[in-house]
């Protein structure tokens, strides 16, 4: 029976959930699962927050994206499945040996090939980020992206809760004492079969993308461009590299030149200082280093990424566009980075309550909240439901507030039961405080709506010769607010105080709100329709003139 169009889209939203959770499935494996693990095994605690660094291919994917956008697998590979699918098939199976060997190395026996077998854990598993998103991107339609964002958010969050949650569940020293118990190499022994099975689907189920256009030579550029992408890597590698060096050993002397006669004149006590020294090094480790890698990627000749970004920039507003994404999430990022430590050393939640509220509810509401704002962006288009899902993190904020003012006690709460489902348990009857659970519900279901648009909005500005690239640089700047405004977060919070903190992460989601009021033109552009002319993504529409594919 042949495929009808609205079998071929429920096809397509189905691959996009499962890769969702293929994607999903690695990180905690690299965080706080392997953290976990380490703690159980009696590794000290100056190792495993050393360790926490083997989560940096994360933050760095953009370097290595272009790559995957230029090159194919060999011949074999690339003709049965296409760029796309044959980078997935082979993440995937890499990654499902990598987390079998990790499984295999004690890490009290051997802490150095441990770390080393996490690294690579983490960078197949960014890798497998990239090309997921690229896929995605490539499939989906202009219609379809509201809709496939929420069921790739929904099952990022499945894997979360699986590798992240349960797991620690299944370890629990309790369940091993009874005998139901598993062992942590077990745990990653399953994950690593569930990604030899997220290998199989790729090859088998995921639907076929049309051959994807060329990557162009940049200006001047040979047309064998392929040498100037690997020692472009390279050579932004080592400027990346230099750039921590000089942080690490000139930006504190810097700092310390340029605000420590101004922080010794104010009454902050020495620990404190110390803290707002390093932020200050930290920035201008950026200042420094992201320009050094731009000049050595041109220099360098890194033809696919320098394509990426000048097909990009060639875009009607993406400069705006970009501020736009590092401050869309800004406000949302700043009140979550410091979440736990608030809910229990501030309002003194019991850890259960925390557990159970911020780490299970929360997620199934983030799930609930994705779903449902994938769903209004049907009726609602891009810019609309860009405005009313950032209004609503906005106020998600004033929530947290409420609670740093109002304290725990104010709402009528409940007592969860105990329950044992077989693969997940909870011990005892745990009380919830109703105003905790008015806010975390909130702030979760808010923010998946958010999230939906947010990656929907993101989808819609790549073009699909650079998807790889430029949904990967992009996704870089949208994780700015996420990873750089912890140390931020928190020398603010010990010196202003919950209260005011809350309201000034509400503050810092009012200036992208502002700016989509601008952007309304453009981002209703970037909603129109695509054409046979136009490609799956209005990123397409770049000033070369070169030719478009239309979305599968």
């Amino acid at each position: 029976m042949p495929w009808t169009p609205s079998l071929q889209r429920l096809h397509r939203l189905i691959a996009v959930a499962l890769l969702g959770f293929a994607s999903g499935l690695p990180l905690a494996l690299t965080g706080q699962a392997m953290q976990a693990w380490l703690t159980l095994d009696g590794i000290d605690l100056a190792t495993i927050g050393f360790l926490s660094l083997v989560g940096l291919p994360y933050t760095f994917k953009f370097l290595w994206a272009p790559l995957m956008d230029r090159y194919e697998l060999p011949a074999a590979i690339a003709s049965r499945w296409g760029r796309r699918r044959g980078w997935l098939v082979a993440t995937q199976l890499l990654l499902a040996l990598a987390l079998w060997a990790l499984a295999a190395t004690e890490p009290r026996d051997g802490i150095r090939a441990f770390a080393l077998l996490a690294v690579a854990v983490a960078f197949l598993s960014a890798s497998q980020d990239v090309v997921v998103d690229a896929y995605r991107t490539d499939l989906l339609t202009p219609a379809e992206r509201g809709m496939g964002a929420s069921l790739g958010v929904m099952g990022y969050r499945l894997a979360m809760i699986l590798s992240g949650g349960i797991a620690l569940i299944w370890t629990d020293p309790a369940q091993a004492a009874a005998g139901t118990g598993w062992s942590w190499p077990e745990v990653y022994r399953f994950m690593a079969l569930l990604m030899a099975g997220a290998a199989v689907v790729s090859a088998l189920l995921l639907p076929a993308l049309p051959p994807l256009p060329p990557v162009p030579p940049a200006a001047g550029a040979t047309r064998n461009g392929g040498g100037h992408d690997l020692r472009g890597f390279v050579a932004v590698l080592l400027a990346v590299a230099l750039g921590a060096w000089l942080t690490d050993r000139f930006g504190g002397t810097v700092a310390r030149t340029m605000v420590g006669p101004l922080l010794e004149s104010t009454s902050l006590p020495a620990p404190l200082q110390k803290r707002w020294l390093d932020l200050v090094a930290l920035l201008l480790g950026i200042a420094l280093t992201l320009p050094l890698a731009a000049w050595t990627a041109r220099r360098a000749g890194f033809t696919t990424l320098l394509s990426g970004l000048d097909s990009y920039f060639s875009q009607k507003g993406a400069a705006a566009f970009l501020l736009f994404i590092v401050l869309y999430k800004l406000g949302d990022a700043f009140a979550g980075s410091l979440m736990t430590a608030f809910l229990l050393k501030s309002m003194a939640y019991t850890s259960a309550e925390v557990g159970v509220v911020n780490k299970v509810l929360g997620l199934w509401m983030t799930i609930g909240g994705a779903l449902l704002g994938g769903a209004l962006m049907l009726k609602l288009g891009l810019w609309r439901s860009l405005m009313a899902f950032g209004v609503l993190q906005l106020l998600s904020n004033l929530g947290f507030w409420w609670l740093a003012v109002s304290g725990k006690g104010v709402l009528p709460g409940l007592t969860l039961p105990a329950f044992d489902w077989g693969f997940v348990k909870l011990a005892t009857p745990t009380p919830v405080d109703g105003g905790l659970l008015m806010v975390v519900a909130f702030e979760n279901i808010s923010g998946g709506m958010g999230t939906a648009a947010f990656v929907a909005f993101l989808m819609s500005l790549c073009n699909q010769r650079f998807t790889a690239t430029q949904f990967a640089l992009l996704s870089a700047f949208a994780s700015v607010g996420r990873v750089w405004v912890g140390p931020l977060a928190g020398v603010l919070a010990e010196s202003i105080g919950w209260p005011t903190f809350f309201l000034i992460s509400t503050a810092l989601a009012l200036p992208a709100l502002l700016m989509l009021q601008g952007l309304r033109r453009e981002v209703d552009a970037l909603d129109a329709p695509a054409t046979p002319a136009d490609g799956p993504a209005a990123g397409d529409q770049i000033a070369s003139g070169a030719s478009r594919q239309s979305s599968a």
